[in-house]
């Protein structure tokens, strides 16, 4: 359908906002929105029909659906007080209040012409080998300069894109960046025995996916444990990384330093994997989602326990994180020369607060950002995902 309006055409099956001839970048999700509204010209949307229609139902902040609300405003050229075309009707919702006009011809033409094919929906996976032989899997999505996500504990390729913890964050930078991501050896689409690997293995395993991509020189972004990993790629191959982002990451791991204020203790975690890794009603979950994802829905818990389960077994589990609690960096931080952003949530209990002021006090020049959320990966449906989001891809737009 092609909705036609003020100075604008919003074409949902080119997925395309057209604005005085000129093509808009818009987020899928606030096309999403924006569709609704125009689709229902004239009437009131309530905050309710928001949230089950775009959101899926999830639990969002007032001031995550005000920022999308003044996202498509911004896209639509409604940015006068007045908000003419896109209104807000108080403690009730919202009103599309310009005329519209449908063009159900033109977009049959297009449907025949033009089979949808969203970029941000779509994504490869490939194999490679890393230097000691393990089977890596790696995925291409979206489109635009090249952005490698390095691999961390607890993920999958397929799972993931498909999850309402990570695809929104992985759809958002797809509308910006051609995204590499992997799974870390030993999970998922990467197999192999992890028993003996180092952080050299580590590091390698970012070699192995950049050169299979075709990457030159490339920004990384690390979060968790992943980032002490691309630290030291960073500092050995100093001319292929263009910038950095550290995300929840740490420059010493738990069983190299000493006891800091918020840590966890480690043994007790590793015990309720072994015993409730993959297990919905067990105290490891109730455990791992109070530490990692305290705004979780109860859906989102359900989809952490089917990742558990294809992402690797308890036992592999354990042994990934008894070796990325080993890894220390911080005697490469002095050296890095790589522009860098660091993120840190102010309450994350998975890794310390102190362990991001670390690094942005260590690596020269480092960028400082600290959400205001105890959450270790943030959720959509809060609003410290927006400032994720932004200050990302401000950071790695600029020149």
């Amino acid at each position: 359908m092609i909705y036609s309006f003020a100075d604008c055409t919003l074409d949902t099956t080119r997925h395309e906002l057209v604005r005085a001839g000129a093509p808009v970048k818009i987020e899928p999700q606030v096309f999403e929105l924006l569709t609704l509204l125009v689709s229902r010209a004239g009437d009131l949307v309530t905050k309710e029909e928001l949230i089950e229609i775009v959101w899926k139902s999830l639990n969002i902040s007032d001031s995550a659906i005000s920022a999308r609300i003044n996202a498509a405003r911004k896209a639509i050229g409604d940015t006068d007080k007045s908000n003419r075309l896109l209104q807000t009707v108080p403690r009730l919702g919202f009103r599309f209040a310009a005329e519209v006009t449908t063009d159900k011809v033109a977009d049959t033409e297009t449907e025949t012409q033009r089979p949808e094919i969203k970029i941000e929906d779509h994504q490869v996976i490939a194999y490679t080998r890393s230097a000691d032989g393990l089977s890596f899997g790696y995925a291409k999505s979206g489109e635009g300069p090249p952005l490698l996500k390095a691999g961390h504990w607890l993920s999958h390729l397929e799972l993931d894109w498909h999850s309402n913890i990570w695809h929104s964050f992985l759809e958002r930078l797809g509308q910006h960046f051609t995204l590499y991501r992997y799974d870390q050896r030993g999970t998922s689409f990467s197999e192999g025995d992890i028993s003996h690997s180092s952080l050299g293995d580590f590091v390698g395993d970012i070699a192995a996916v950049a050169d299979a991509a075709g990457l030159d020189r490339f920004p990384i972004y690390a979060p968790s444990q992943a980032a002490p990993i691309a630290i030291e790629y960073a500092a050995l191959y100093p001319e292929r990384v263009s910038k950095l982002i550290l995300h929840g990451g740490y420059a010493t791991g738990r069983l190299v330093r000493e006891n800091l204020q918020g840590d966890i203790d480690e043994d007790a975690i590793l015990s309720l994997i072994r015993n409730g890794w993959g297990k919905p009603q067990s105290a490891f979950m109730k455990a791992f989602s109070s530490l990692f994802l305290p705004d979780a829905t109860a859906q989102q818990i359900d989809e952490l326990v089917k990742i558990q389960l294809a992402s690797a077994s308890a036992e592999t589990a354990v042994k990934l994180r008894q070796i990325v609690d080993g890894f220390d960096v911080r005697h490469r931080l002095s050296s890095l020369q790589v522009p860098t952003l660091v993120i840190h949530s102010r309450f994350d209990s998975v890794q310390p607060i102190e362990q991001g002021k670390l690094l942005a006090s260590e690596i020269p020049n480092a960028r400082f950002v600290m959400l205001d959320s105890p959450n270790h990966i943030q959720l959509p449906q809060t609003p410290t995902w927006e400032q994720l989001n932004q200050e990302i891809i401000r950071f790695l737009e600029e020149d």
